[in-house]
């Protein structure tokens, strides 16, 4: 690459010309070198396979060669360039001219082609301009026919169609003012609605401490109906979690034996019926022992003994 600064020399007056021209150089460096002869050293790519005529060695397709590029004629306004190589290989040269008449190129001299087409009239197939192979006569009724056929559908198919279509772009673009004040006027209904239902929803947010991107139903008779069968039935599954519970825990207390109580009750005299009734119910046992692990643990250093009152209950004296 060439930097964009140039030097230049002290001596170096601007009458003289430009910088290339004062040094006595080609602005094209040393590819210009045959310049004088009409050759320019440009760089060329194989469009095929070639073998070279002195050394017979094969040459791939894409193989670059700095080549020596020359006009030698024209066709019509299209010119004709030779490319000159050296094989890299030996010390043999070969050389490639365009062909515009045919669009292809064709090696002249110092090489051959390697011949890759492929006639599809040798393989079964149709010749590249002839798609359609031997094609039958025409026979004149059938094109009659088709011709006909064509002419009905365009009288009564498309015909119609383009009036009725012209017939809609008139009657919407015969009064484009009034259509956009109607589409306007439309648009601002609503628009306000859609604001004031965001600013409902705004504060529905707000007032729960909902996030912004929470998205809200719209609020008619179906989603109504939805949340009323949702809250029912998460009620109904809530009351049965309750009675659940409620029967687990009568089960558990109707379990627990009357033996479990590590101290016995004093009771007094005069509630002997009531004693008969505490030992064998399982839910004043439960209770009496509760009451008397509260009262261990409010004086854990004294003896706690139960007493039955008048009340039914328990008391707890030292």
């Amino acid at each position: 690459m060439q930097g964009f600064n140039k030097y230049y020399p002290p001596d170096y007056d601007p009458s003289h010309g430009s910088l290339n021209k004062y040094r006595g150089k080609h602005a094209l460096g040393d590819r210009a070198r045959k310049i004088d002869q009409g050759i320019l050293i440009t760089r060329f790519e194989l469009p095929f396979n070639i073998w070279c005529g002195t050394c017979n060695n094969h040459i791939g397709m894409g193989v670059r060669y700095n080549a020596e590029k020359k006009k030698i004629g024209s066709y019509y306004s299209t010119p004709i360039f030779s490319f000159r190589c050296k094989c890299h290989l030996c010390d043999g040269w070969f050389e490639i001219q365009t062909d515009p008449k045919n669009t292809r190129y064709v090696v002249t001299s110092g090489a051959r082609q390697k011949d890759e087409d492929w006639n599809p009239e040798e393989n079964g197939g149709f010749a590249v301009h002839d798609t359609e192979g031997s094609a039958a006569p025409v026979d004149p009724l059938a094109a009659l026919e088709k011709t006909t056929d064509a002419q009905n559908y365009l009288v009564n198919v498309q015909a119609p169609r383009l009036e009725s279509l012209q017939s809609v772009s008139e009657h919407y673009n015969a009064d484009p003012y009034a259509l956009s004040s109607k589409v306007r006027k439309r648009f601002r209904e609503v628009k306000k609605v859609e604001q004031q239902k965001q600013k409902a929803d705004d504060q529905i947010r707000g007032r729960y401490g909902l996030p912004e991107t929470f998205s809200l139903l719209e609020d008619d008779e179906a989603a109504r109906q939805a949340a009323k069968e949702e809250w029912e039935r998460g009620k109904q599954a809530l009351a049965l979690e309750e009675s659940n519970k409620r029967r687990r825990l009568a089960v558990d207390i109707v379990s627990i034996p009357t033996s479990t109580i590590t101290r016995a009750p004093r009771l007094h005299p005069k509630s002997s019926s009531n004693s008969k009734s505490l030992s064998t119910n399982p839910i004043n046992s439960l209770r009496a022992r509760i009451l008397e692990n509260t009262a261990r643990q409010s004086n854990p250093f004294g003896q706690p003994r139960a007493t039955l009152g008048n009340n039914h209950g328990l008391a707890f004296r030292k």
